[in-house]
């Protein structure tokens, strides 16, 4: 009797990808949850950094599109290292400013990169996993990839505590010089591979045409990416709201030192792995909406928990870790489900476009929202933008769970690993 082997739940070509991701996003999260800070530290106000949180959503709508359109058109792992070139260059601007206005230079060219990489990371997450287990693999993978909230937050708060902004972005930026260089070599070794199966790549504006009617029609439908975009477009505007803000609440309200919120946000990311792959099981097991929900109503408890934290003032620092704490279950529950919802929703030639066009589209409704965010925390005290955050998101799990269901007719269970990726894993 023969003898069926049992396919490994990430493939080898999985895991380099994933182990190449931390690289980058640890560098990148060492300084995100203190780029607030680092604005203040070049004389803006709180007016400026919602103006500044604004202005740098700009560029990345004129290329999500585009990165979709590039993933779906080169393969992903081109566009991926085509995006980390731009990521490496991000990082001088950063690390060189001496006013605050320099940084929207460096957010601008970051951009580009998160443009080409983020639509690519969900695709190719999909394309390496079947209908039946993709709650799971996009669990797994997001647990892994979590590794970079638990370390980079605590790192960058460290050096910036004893070495000041410009060091620890320096740093930063070698973590992500390491990533590329991991990503230049996976795309030439897919290269290899396309080229000696006769494969031959390009750009064409008539797909991207033919591809952005598809998803505009899908979405225009009033089915289910029609209730994604309207929902998701309301909770991303609250998020924004107060996102931007959350860093300075912590530090003024919570009297929070950089090391000190460096171990929050790390805190939130732990929370976040471990609830990554038991979010991907309720996915596969109870329906994506199900996921979704959940995290909407976790993460709205603890918005209302870090509002309720104003008063005690710093005696209550403990519960910042709680209230990011309970974030954290909340996100990593919600958002292997959301990948695959949307990985099913659409046809895979389309799926690097999805992701983008759904950022993009969030992102056009929610450009004023940081802006706005910081004239509430002036005019109304700085509690108000993240009651607004907490109301909307339990607002928004009542169409979560009345729209966000598959049509019944679903699409066969695709094969494990494509053809265009084989010569990869063959290589090594």
């Amino acid at each position: 009797m023969e003898v069926i082997k049992k396919q490994p739940l990430l493939s080898g070509l999985l895991i380099l990808f994933l182990t190449a991701m931390i690289f980058a996003n640890i560098g990148g999260s060492m300084y995100d949850g203190l780029l607030p800070l680092y604005l203040k530290e070049l004389d803006a106000d709180i007016t400026d950094i919602g103006l500044f949180f604004t202005l740098a959503m700009i560029v990345p709508l004129f290329l999500q599109i585009l990165g979709g359109w590039v993933s779906d058109s080169l393969g992903r792992l081109r566009a991926i290292a085509i995006g980390s070139i731009f990521g490496t260059l991000g990082f001088i601007p950063l690390v060189l400013a001496d006013r605050w206005e320099w940084l929207l230079l460096a957010t601008a060219i970051g951009a580009v990169a998160r443009s080409l990489v983020g639509p690519s990371f969900d695709a190719f997450i999909a394309e390496h996993s079947t209908e039946q287990n993709r709650g799971k693999v996009y669990g797994v993978s997001q647990a892994i990839f979590m590794i970079v909230a638990v370390v980079g937050p605590p790192l960058g708060g460290w050096l910036t505590s004893v070495y000041g902004f410009k060091w620890m972005l320096f740093i930063a930026g070698v973590f992500y010089f390491i990533a590329m260089i991991m990503r230049l070599s996976m795309a030439r070794e897919a290269a290899k591979g396309e080229k000696a199966n006769g494969e031959k790549k390009s750009l064409s504006l008539t797909s991207l045409k033919t591809n952005m009617g598809v998803i505009v029609g899908m979405i225009l439908s009033g089915g289910l990416l029609t209730w994604m975009l309207i929902t998701d477009g309301l909770r991303d505007v609250s998020f924004q709201f107060s996102g931007s803000l959350f860093p300075v609440y912590m530090q003024e309200v919570g009297g929070l030192s950089y090391q000190q919120i460096g171990w929050v946000t790390s805190f939130f990311g732990i929370c976040m792995m471990l609830s990554t792959i038991p979010g991907g099981w309720l996915s596969d097991k109870a329906g994506e909406r199900v996921g979704i929900a959940l995290g909407m109503i976790l993460m709205s408890a603890a918005l209302f928990l870090l509002v309720s934290v104003y008063s005690l003032g710093p005696s209550g620092q403990w519960l910042y870790y709680v209230g990011w704490g309970m974030a954290g279950l909340g996100a990593g529950v919600s958002q292997p489900a959301y990948s695959s919802l949307i990985s099913k929703a659409v046809p895979k030639e389309q799926r690097g476009l999805a992701f983008g066009f759904l950022s993009t589209s969030l992102g056009v409704v929610s450009l004023p929202a940081p802006w706005i965010g910081a004239q509430l925390w002036d005019n109304f005290g700085p509690t108000t933008p993240f009651t607004i955050t907490a109301s909307v998101l339990l607002l928004s799990v009542i169409p979560i769970w009345l729209k966000f269901k598959l049509p019944k007719t679903q699409e066969q269970p695709e094969a494990e690993m494509p053809v265009e990726e084989n010569a990869v894993v063959a290589a090594g």
